[in-house]
């Protein structure tokens, strides 16, 4: 590895630990279209940047979420009973886009996915409407089946699922600070069961690079994770020192901007 891969790497790491505790996104919707970039620079075909950048980012949420959700926990923001509802159903919706969907699906058309439904959750975000004030958390059924499709999706993106979750539980009237801490703490779960959905995936692949395995880029995940850790810290205080609405518009128009990049990477590759 060159020195000025290693440092873009260690930038793009830090930025990302930021956004994780600032927003509960994880990263990986900032991971995804830079690594994917990076990647072709260095000769990557792009259908196979595209995979390799959204699984390498899913694996760093490993990391960058016990990181942001151990500050989050320590101002008691986390909803651990929402976090173990959720989980099991997000742990076979995960197994299932890692070892199934990813694999057959083209780079392209996960590009598009991905500028799809993040493109929905910030017009979502900004709309800003009140929810219903009868609309609550759904049973352990429904809690399951949502867990399952936050799962499913994130594999498919390579995002920590705060692009579902979040609006999924302010839609429920959970406050947004509470939804953001507790979709940090769901991404480690997301991680773990969608990475070990790539590795199956992803096992008879040739390394395209120096320490590529399968669809994962195991330097990358080296560097990111280290740097982003230092930074989710500081990304959490931030959240609890902004007002509900300047947060909400802070994560719509991250949204916004990340679909666009995806769009035209997909539409380009078609």
């Amino acid at each position: 590895m060159t020195a000025g891969l290693a440092a873009e790497l260690i930038v793009l790491g830090l930025v990302v630990g930021f956004l994780a505790g600032l927003l509960g996104i994880g990263g990986g919707m900032l991971i995804v279209p830079l690594l994917a970039f990076i990647l072709r620079q260095r000769g990557v075909e792009p259908d196979l940047a595209v995979k390799m950048a959204i699984a390498t980012s899913m694996a760093t949420i490993m990391f960058t979420s016990l990181s942001s959700v151990r500050a989050h926990h320590k101002r008691g923001a986390v909803r651990w009973d929402l976090v173990k509802g959720l989980a099991p159903g997000i742990l076979v919706g995960g197994l299932l886009a890692g070892a199934g969907l990813f694999t057959l699906l083209k780079g392209a058309w996960l590009a598009l996915v991905f500028a799809g439904f993040i493109s929905f959750s910030g017009w979502q975000m900004l709309r800003n409407r009140r929810p219903a004030p009868s609309r609550q958390i759904p049973g352990a059924a429904g809690q399951l089946g949502a867990g399952a499709g936050i799962g499913l999706l994130s594999g498919l993106v390579g995002a920590g699922g705060g692009f579902v979750s979040v609006p999924f539980m302010v839609w429920c009237n959970v406050p947004v600070h509470l939804a953001v801490a507790t979709s940090a703490a769901l991404g480690f779960p997301i991680a773990v069961a969608n990475t070990l959905g790539y590795v199956v995936g992803g096992w008879g692949l040739a390394a395209n690079l120096p320490g590529a395995v399968g669809y994962l880029y195991l330097p990358a995940l080296a560097l990111i994770a280290l740097a982003s850790v230092t930074m989710a810290p500081l990304g959490a205080r931030t959240a609890h020192a902004m007002d509900v609405a300047q947060l909400k518009r802070v994560f719509a128009t991250l949204l916004f901007a990340l679909a666009a990049y995806m769009l035209w990477m997909g539409l380009s590759q078609l």
